[in-house]
């Protein structure tokens, strides 16, 4: 598929504005439904929190937070602060939801929230829709959630960008509270140099600028046209957010919904801000950090190149290469990055256990 193709496609998919055919609606469910049986497979995106709240932003947002404290009851040694990506929410973090809290050595408390205008967080204007407000929500969280200890933070794609916009607000942080950093298939800049193409990032794009102005003139015929096109969605985020053509359909579904629940407004809203985003200089207040940076190899809106990058600017960090790994890494090979999350987590709380 040529790169203007990809960028369509997933923009069509992602927004779920694509206009589709009966005959591609049938063929698409068919290939769903054929994957329906899959052995093994768990609800995803259904795990219950200790504790659910509401942590209202700096310009009056409503933020959706959740808490998971330690398996076994005791204390945790720090808390890992989970921030997803753009079209997505919270439940793209399950697997390692599940599994961070079950450790003891050492334990693990975990925070995620629903980013503003996705999820269960309140929407947001365009104007406030950017990756530097997307820091200041990550802010108001760890003041709200993490009143004392050392943290990780882990951020999936805009999530990471997020956790480099705060790193750009308040480096000071960095240095005090943050010990640890983990940056998931995201970029520091030039998003448009590979995987999605900058015009398709951008408001002057002719298709991104006219569903902008439909979504706003009449939001419930684009809302419409999304429902009508959900399985070609379905493919369409298949192929294009993961990079086993075999992934279980479960891991898919999750991905639709989490796409198909952010609305048109939201989606065409946060594109400015992605092409724009370049804090290549933020990362200098990382440098104290431990550090992991990953990306899968058959990423395609976010290239590995994007890792390799980020990894120059920090020589200290591990950069980790996932074979076969798309978009979605955390769930598409969960056990990969839960273990690298792991690893880090345990190099935190061994630099806190002996400073020297």
């Amino acid at each position: 598929m040529k790169p203007v193709w990809q960028a369509l496609a997933w923009t069509g998919g992602a927004v779920g504005a694509a206009v589709t055919g009966a005959a591609v609606g049938v063929v698409a469910h068919s290939t769903r439904a054929s994957r329906r049986g899959e052995k093994g497979s768990e609800p995803l995106g259904t795990l219950p929190a200790d504790r659910q709240s509401t942590v209202v932003s700096d310009d009056g947002t409503p933020l959706a937070v959740q808490e998971i404290e330690p398996a076994d009851g005791g204390p945790a040694a720090l808390t890992v602060v989970l921030v997803h990506g753009f079209a997505n929410d919270s439940r793209s973090w399950h697997f390692q939801r599940r599994d961070l809290p079950e450790l003891t050595d050492p334990r693990v408390r975990v925070v995620l929230y629903d980013q503003r205008g996705h999820g269960r967080s309140g929407s947001t204007s365009k104007h406030r829709s950017t990756i530097e407000q997307l820091g200041g929500d990550l802010d108001a969280v760890l003041r709200a959630t993490v009143a004392e200890g050392p943290v990780v933070l882990a951020g999936h794609s805009m999530g990471g960008m997020a956790i480099m916009a705060l790193a750009e607000r308040n480096p000071e942080l960095f240095r005090r509270r943050v010990r640890g950093v983990a940056l998931i298939a995201t970029s520091a800049g030039a998003v448009g140099a590979s995987g999605l193409s900058r015009p398709w990032l951008s408001r002057y794009n002719v298709f991104t600028r006219g569903l902008g102005v439909v979504a706003g003139w009449q939001p419930s015929l684009v809302e419409a046209t999304r429902r009508a096109g959900g399985q070609l969605s379905w493919n369409l985020v298949r192929q294009l957010a993961f990079g086993d053509r075999q992934v279980g359909s479960a891991v898919v579904d999750l991905t639709n919904d989490m796409i198909n629940g952010t609305s048109v407004g939201s989606v065409v809203d946060f594109l400015d801000t992605l092409g724009a985003h370049d804090r290549r200089a933020a990362l200098a207040a990382l440098r104290d950090c431990e550090v992991v940076v990953l990306g899968g190899d058959a990423d395609r809106l976010t290239p590995y190149p994007h890792a390799e990058a980020i990894a120059a600017e920090l020589p200290g960090a591990r950069l980790v290469r996932v074979d076969g790994g798309g978009h979605m890494v955390m769930l598409e090979r969960h056990e990969t990055v839960t273990a690298d999350l792991v690893a880090l987590v345990r190099r935190v709380a061994a630099v806190e256990a002996d400073p020297r």
